[in-house]
Order: structure tokens, then C-alpha cells, then sequence
């Protein structure tokens, strides 16, 4: 496999960025899951105020489980990936999450900017200022941390980078 010289990224960097990224995401569902408030309300609207079990137990303790296995992910793209089919599942994997983030944050972003939804939906300045400035950003962050995860995954340094 063909190795940029001037790629001097750390193997493995991006997959264990990828890790973090899931992790904090998955800490902030748990800390919402638990009672927690803070940002919630910016994020999921009237929800946040009557927190109904389905809400709880699928967006805020589901969604922050999906996190931790996307730490997983993001774990197993940084190492050795195994030969064969598992190691191309893996990075599959990590492509369909960079697709899936991208495409959330990037499909809301337009919605809100253009005001597709119109007056169909309930959200509030406060809500919509946050989206577009943390909430949707944090998304695509996500979706390209694991796009690079990804594309440099079971990648390891060729012997003749070394200094002779």
C-alpha cells in the first residue's frame, strides 16, 4: 500500500480521537439520562421540561450506549485491524458512521438555515442558535474524525520512513 511521506499522522491517532469524541458524547446522554439539565433543553426543546420514559430510555440511555459502542469503533480503528472480513467490517463500520454524522449535521444545518421545515415545527430561537452553533458543528466533527479514523485504519508505519 502506497504511504504519503509528508503524512506524518501518528497511526491509530484519529481512531482514538474517534474514541474520545464517542465517549464525551456518551458522558453527556448518561449525565442527561441521570437527571442532569444543563444544555438539554437547548438541545431537545419541551422534551428536556417532561422527560417521558421513552425519551429517557431510547434518546438519552440508548442514544449514550450507541455512543459507547461508537468508542468501541473508534478503538478498534486505531489498532492492527484483523485480516479478512472482520477487519473490512470494522472499517465499513467506520464509514457508515462518518456518513451518518455528516449527513445529520450537514441535512439539519441546511434545514434550519433555510427554514425548510417553515412554521411545522416548534423550535426556538434559543434552540436553533445552539444547533446551528454547537450541536450540528459537534456532528460533523464526529463524521469526519471517523471518515480519518477510517481511511487511515491497519495503516502502520513502512520500515524505511525510519531516520537511517
Amino acid at each position: 500500500m502506497y504511504e504519503d511521506p509528508r503524512d506524518k499522522t501518528t497511526p491509530g491517532l484519529w481512531g482514538r480521537i474517534a474514541c474520545a469524541w464517542a465517549v464525551a458524547f456518551a458522558v453527556l446522554h448518561f449525565y442527561w439520562a441521570l437527571g442532569g439539565s444543563w444544555g438539554l433543553s437547548v438541545s431537545a426543546g419541551p422534551l428536556a421540561e417532561e422527560r417521558p420514559g421513552w425519551f429517557v430510555a431510547v434518546g438519552l440511555w440508548g442514544v449514550g450506549l450507541l455512543c459507547l459502542v461508537g468508542g468501541v469503533l473508534g478503538w478498534l480503528l486505531a489498532g492492527p485491524l484483523p485480516r479478512g472480513l472482520a477487519g473490512r467490517v470494522v472499517k465499513a463500520l467506520g464509514w457508515c458512521v462518518c456518513a451518518v454524522l455528516l449527513v445529520r449535521g450537514i441535512a439539519v444545518e441546511v434545514l434550519l438555515l433555510t427554514d425548510a421545515a417553515g412554521s411545522g415545527i416548534d423550535v426556538s430561537p434559543e434552540q436553533r442558535l445552539w444547533t446551528l452553533l454547537l450541536w450540528n458543528p459537534w456532528f460533523m466533527v464526529g463524521g469526519l474524525v471517523f471518515g480519518l479514523a477510517a481511511r487511515r485504519s491497519g495503516r502502520t508505519e513502512s520500515p524505511s520512513s525510519g531516520v537511517a
